[in-house]
């Protein structure tokens, strides 16, 4: 069973940048369909990333498009989110999320119920 652990989030004003990590262990992570999901106070969970374990096709969320990247590190077996352009409608709790579905569509990266294991969060504060 993979274990997650999200790190890297902070304060950071509006326009600045901020990478988040995933270190997994326990399982490789090419083993995995990756994503990156948020959730802020009193709205779902939303995606924000995602990318098939073959490392491609990769998606993204239509209000973080162009502006975010996933990437992975087989050698670090870590999934990264590169933030930049930071918005305060960016502001929440990030959690990454590792899943075995067999095929890897936007619908299927997108969606909670794809993914089995979660990290804890790490909390993101755009401040304007």
């Amino acid at each position: 069973q993979v274990r997650l652990v999200e790190s890297g989030g902070g304060l950071v004003q509006v326009g600045g940048s901020l990478r988040l990590s995933c270190a997994a262990s326990g399982r490789t992570l090419s083993s995995y369909n990756m994503g990156w999901f948020r959730q802020a106070p009193g709205k779902e969970r939303e995606f924000v990333a995602g990318k098939a374990r073959s490392g491609s096709p990769t998606y993204y969320g239509d209000s973080v498009k162009a502006r975010f990247t996933i990437s992975r590190d087989s050698a670090e077996n870590t999934v990264y989110l590169q933030m930049n352009s930071l918005r305060p409608e960016d502001t929440a709790v990030y959690f990454c999320a590792a899943g075995t579905q067999a095929v890897a569509t936007f619908r299927d990266l997108s969606s909670v119920g794809s993914y089995h294991t979660w990290g804890q969060g790490t909390q993101v504060t755009v401040s304007s």
